[in-house]
């Protein structure tokens, strides 16, 4: 048995969801354990590209997929998420998809309290998705959410309803003037939700702890990165959820010794979507051509993604908060044709050189990148199936990204595609 966390190194988006799809192929059991659906993992398969917000990747293998308390769930995305896959042939049955009893509901007053935050905030918006993640996660702080034990009860949940509804409509109306819900059409709406779920939710630590006792292999999926973390990212534009690999624990129900590596994606450049401090963002021709030649829009928004150096400060403080045993480089491709690279591997801020991330953002944004330039490659090398057939610079830049981090790379994805990938070492049998 072996048990891998997948997580994010920079500001997400950096690949996880075809990286948790390759190695899904090794693992018996698939657990997305943070976020909502206010991430997307883009996946291209037969060359057929798949969008996921909720649903690990791992179904596409045909693996038991689990949903975890960590989660908030949009019922509604969920179920339109599994009538998509149905359509393209994928099973998505109650003994491969399953949802924690113990994950919260994402409610409509949840959204429209979202979206009418974001819109009083004007020019100092957060960049949330609108979603209602963060609604949600509040609610769970305060012990007024509801969870899918409550859902699929029907006097359960109009109890839970009546109890907090009154509260939301009444800051909806008067603070955020904006309409309220109606508790009414929500118990018809989420009871439909319920039956079409129903069969669907149980005990995930029960089903993890079987599967470790049979000797499963887990896989533990994360979203967003690790500097969208609400505790370690860059606050507040973060996510309402921690990112990070010791939340694998947490949001699945799992202990820490249960884990036996972690493993960090991190994009061969550096992308961020929405607003926050970003050292080493592009604002020239570089920048252009990383965002044009990645395709870097947001899985989920359609956002046009900032684009980047590799910021190795960035990478560090992953690498420490996450315990990382391994690295996985993905969109290696989208550098191709460039004359020079740079990686930025400290900041100069005030005159001071550092190797840390300030807590302070105003210092942060201040922060200058000190950057190491090294030569391009403009062999393609998208049919590059062999770490030893890639330009000796390409080979070049890998090494760097080892020695600045300290963490072996074991693997390097060099196009969307599935087969697009060399694994250097499988952290199932590493």
């Amino acid at each position: 048995m072996t048990n891998i966390v997948v997580v994010g190194t920079q500001w997400g988006d950096e690949g996880k969801g075809k990286i948790v799809d390759l190695l899904a192929a090794d693992a018996d059991v698939v657990v997305r354990f943070q976020g909502g659906n206010n991430a997307g993992h883009t996946l291209v398969v037969d060359g057929q590209q798949m969008v996921s917000h909720l649903i690990p990747s791992g179904i596409l293998q045909k693996k038991r997929c689990l949903i975890g308390n960590g989660v908030v769930v949009d019922p509604a995305v969920l179920i339109g998420e599994m009538d998509a896959l149905v359509k393209k042939g994928v099973d998505v049955g109650p003994d491969l998809l399953m949802i924690s009893d113990r994950a919260h509901v994402i409610m409509p007053y949840h959204k429209r309290i979202d979206q009418s935050r974001e819109e009083m905030k004007g020019d100092k918006k957060i960049g949330t998705t609108g979603k209602g993640i963060g609604p949600c996660y509040e609610d769970k702080a305060t012990r007024r959410g509801i969870r899918f034990v409550d859902l699929i009860h029907p006097e359960v949940f109009r109890e839970r309803l009546d109890a907090i509804v009154p509260e939301k409509n009444f800051y909806l109306k008067n603070f955020l003037n904006t309409d309220p819900v109606d508790i009414d059409t929500i118990e018809k709406t989420y009871a439909a939700f319920a039956d079409r779920l129903r069969s669907h939710v149980v005990n995930v630590p029960a089903i993890l702890r079987k599967a470790g006792k049979a000797g499963k292999n887990i896989l533990f999926e994360g979203a967003q990165g690790t500097h969208l973390d609400i505790d370690h990212g860059t606050y507040p534009f973060v996510t309402s959820s921690n990112t990070v690999s010791g939340n694998a624990c947490c949001g699945s129900g799992v202990g820490p010794k249960d884990i036996h590596g972690v493993i960090g994606i991190v994009k061969a450049y550096t992308t961020r979507v929405g607003s926050g401090p970003f050292p080493s963002e592009l604002f020239d021709d570089v920048g252009e051509t990383l965002q044009r030649v990645g395709a870097e829009f947001g899985a989920t928004t359609g956002r046009k993604r900032r684009c980047g150096w590799l910021d190795t400060v960035i990478l560090n403080n992953a690498v420490q908060l996450n315990g990382l045993t391994g690295l996985v480089i993905t969109k290696l491709d989208v550098l191709t044709g460039l004359d020079e690279l740079k990686i930025c591997t400290a900041y100069m801020l005030n005159g001071e050189k550092m190797d840390e991330i300030p807590a302070n953002l105003t210092d942060l944004a201040a922060c200058v990148p000190v950057y190491e330039t090294l030569p391009g490659w403009r062999q393609d090398i998208r049919n590059i199936l062999k770490y030893e057939d890639l330009p000796d610079t390409t080979k070049k830049y890998l090494d760097r990204i080892q020695e600045l981090s300290g963490v072996p790379i074991q693997i390097v994805s060099v196009g969307p595609g599935r087969h697009e990938t060399m694994v250097l070492e499988n952290p199932f049998s590493a």
